[in-house]
């Protein structure tokens, strides 16, 4: 029973997402109050009659007070409701089934407003301009834009009940140092290096490539020139992956409901699978690598190479790192269970999509900067994925700059800091002036110079400026034109649309070849991917190490990634906690610890130790240096109720601590960090508490250890 509607102040629906119980509570509420042999409306507009009464309320309260409500539950709490308004669009979340809390329904609102700037950029600045992007006029495409975003809500719903890194918002890395390095280079050399090269490349500058084996990220790559990704970023890059090619197996196992139908393109054709004689040898990744920050030395096995035939993954076991066999016979059984869920076959190619992510262009930061992202299967739950620039990327900066300006501009005319007669000398508005000149100049175009004309003609008459109501219109004006540049720029060129992008020869040649490469390692990944880091770790020994530790996630917030012990409540693979009711339990456990400790987190508590039947369950939070020297805690701030929840698809919770903390460390480089443990209820408090310690401290070490 969950909805999530986007409409506007006149209850016109831009965006709704349902499940099959919410829809059918629509189709028996609507059909008894329609006369028999009547067609029921459209479900679009059984949403907008049901909702307007709570939609033209909530914006009458807001118009008259000031202030409105942004969450309520119905009579007998059947239903939760939670509202937030950005800018001219409100967000409705609906849960009738009491599966999600009010946390869990504003972090949906929040991280789908959070995609929709991932998908449409700076447009999404303009109401009305986000309005047509979110409604076509064109039913075949609004329904195609419709099916897009909903299966984005469906498959994050999905990787957040199933998956760790989205339970607790971070990158979880697959760790194999041997296998990372040859990743790495070939990544470097015959990817990246390759695409930027070529000739054919369209003007296109590949910026980062990297590799999925199910959610889990393998290997990640940035060219010299290109900025930092953020954390926050790369998860949803994950996200888009995994939602054009979803893990069948991981959904299987976890019995959730069928993925809702998709649309394939007449592009997507087959493509075959390449087949080479796998290379030998340890290949060496140059000095310049850039690499990730994790590596835990671990005990693994992989098919031998075989060179006149496809591995098959039952062949002969080669030892890495000069290792044993386990000891215990069991582990080879798991991994012989769990290739029992993969299913062969390569997916078909999707087209590339445009997206707008965080970067630095010209040392200056900006954000929604216009990317390309590529998503190349090579076989079932493992994806190569290749972000590219292309030369008009320089023009989203200009823009940026531009509205930033204006937006401020607009904030003082709003809460009447500048008098009108000082306008005309104060340096904001002389310095914007300035630029927009300059770009309108060399942009030219009708619309932009009469409308920047008259709002230049308000702000700088001779005989003083325009009321603040008259500047304020002409202002929200130049912004309306400045983001229509914006989305003819980048939006109506996009990839499939006429805009640059790199051909399909050159796609097929760097995905054939890294099929080459990891040919031999296909089955070891996604047996690897399904038990990355176990509690029966041969470095860190957390079972014998830490009597009592039935689980933790420990997470650098810094870089944004995490580790934690595997978490199966399949039936047809196995763990520690073994199989079923077991892992299913201990899972529910640790699913409500996160939860809980976001609450109190955003309540200003960094440490949490509470008993929970047969498990003590305990959440820290702390900051240290570079060198693991731990910082004074300070009170962390409180958030109101209505605010971005904790995380960082929802707006980077992490990212905005950060900064607030390294106000008081300015000669430190601030680290945060975070661990959730699961423990057993017999052992005493001071016991658990210096585990955590000492656990902390090995991960910490461990996370420390360079790749190459």
């Amino acid at each position: 029973m969950k909805c999530v509607l986007v409409a506007t102040e006149g209850a016109e629906v831009l965006f709704y997402w349902t499940d099959e119980e919410f829809e059918e509570s629509l189709r028996l509420k609507f059909g008894q109050s329609e006369t028999e042999g009547e067609e029921l409306p459209a479900l679009e507009d059984q949403l907008s009659t049901l909702l307007a009464p709570v939609i033209i309320s909530s914006m009458t309260m807001l118009e008259k007070l000031s202030d409105t409500y942004t969450c309520f539950s119905t009579e007998n709490g059947n239903y939760l409701y939670v509202l937030h308004l950005f800018g001219e669009c409100l967000f409705i979340a609906i849960n009738g089934d009491h599966t999600e809390g009010e946390g869990d329904l504003r972090q949906k609102v929040h991280v789908l407003k959070y995609l929709f700037e991932v998908h449409f950029g700076l447009v999404t600045v303009d109401s009305q301009l986000i309005r047509k992007e979110l409604r076509p006029p064109d039913l075949e495409q609004r329904a195609q834009v419709w099916e897009h975003f909903q299966s984005l809500l469906w498959t994050y719903g999905r990787l957040r009940e199933q998956e760790q890194c989205f339970a607790v918002e971070a990158v979880e890395r697959l760790i194999h140092p041997q296998l990372c390095e040859l990743c790495i280079e070939t990544l470097e050399r015959h990817v990246v290096q390759a695409v930027n090269s070529s000739p054919a490349r369209a003007g296109e500058e590949a910026l980062h490539a990297f590799l999925l084996v199910h959610s889990k990220l393998l290997a990640f790559y940035s060219s010299h020139s290109a900025s930092s990704l953020r954390p926050a970023d790369l998860l949803t890059l994950i996200l888009l992956a995994q939602d054009l090619y979803p893990s069948e197996s991981t959904a299987e196992d976890e019995d959730t409901q069928p993925s809702p139908p998709r649309r394939w393109s007449s592009q997507n054709i087959p493509l075959q699978q390449a087949w080479s004689p796998p290379s030998s040898g340890r290949t060496q990744s140059s000095a310049g690598t850039e690499t990730d920050s994790f590596s835990l030395p671990e005990e693994y096995f992989t098919p031998a190479a075989s060179p006149g035939e496809q591995s098959s993954g039952s062949g002969s076991t080669v030892w890495l790192d000069e290792g044993t066999p386990p000891p215990d016979a069991s582990l080879v059984q798991i991994a012989e269970d769990t290739l029992q869920t993969l299913i062969p076959g390569s997916p078909a190619p999707s087209c590339p999509r445009r997206i707008f992510l965080d970067a630095s262009i010209k040392e200056n930061y900006c954000p929604m900067v216009p990317h390309t992202m590529y998503c190349l299967p090579l076989w079932p739950g493992i994806n190569m994925v290749l972000l590219t620039k292309s030369s008009s990327a320089p023009l989203a900066l200009v823009l940026y700059q531009l509205l930033d300006g204006f937006a401020l501009l607009e904030k003082k005319l709003k809460e009447g800091q500048e008098a009108r007669s000082s306008l005309r000398s104060h340096p904001l508005l002389a310095d914007l002036r300035q630029r927009m000149d300059k770009f309108v100049k060399n942009r030219g175009g009708q619309q932009i110079q009469s409308t920047w004309l008259e709002f230049k003609t308000k702000a700088f008459s001779r005989s003083g400026p325009g009321s603040s109501q008259e500047l304020l219109q002409g202002c929200r004006k130049v912004k309306r034109q400045l983001c229509a540049i914006y989305r003819l720029s980048f939006l109506s060129t996009a990839p499939g649309q006429g805009g640059p992008q790199l051909p399909q020869h050159l796609q097929d040649q760097v995905q054939m070849l890294m099929q080459e490469k990891l040919m031999d390692w296909k089955d070891f990944l996604l047996v690897k991917s399904r038990r990355n880091v176990t509690m029966l770790t041969h470095t860190l020994t957390y079972l014998e190490d830490f009597p009592g530790l039935v689980h933790f996630i420990y997470v650098d917030r810094t870089t944004g990634q995490m580790v934690a012990p595997s978490l199966s409540s399949s039936e047809r693979t196995s763990s520690e906690l073994g199989k079923g009711p077991l892992a299913a339990f201990i899972k529910a456990k640790v699913w409500s610890l996160i939860r809980l400790a976001r609450r109190y987190l955003q309540k200003g508590y960094t440490t949490l130790l509470f008993q929970d039947g047969d498990f003590y369950c305990s959440y820290f939070l702390w900051f240290q240096n570079e060198t693991g020297y731990k910082l004074q805690i300070i009170d962390v701030p409180v958030l109101s109720d209505d605010s971005a929840p904790v995380g960082m698809l929802g707006g980077d919770y992490y990212r905005k601590l950060l900064r607030y903390y390294s106000r008081g460390h300015p000669a430190d480089a601030v680290r945060c960090h975070e661990l959730l443990a699961l423990h057993l209820s017999v052992i005493p408090t001071d016991v658990l508490v210096q585990q955590a310690g000492e656990l902390a401290r090995r991960l910490w070490e461990a996370s420390r250890v360079p790749l190459l």
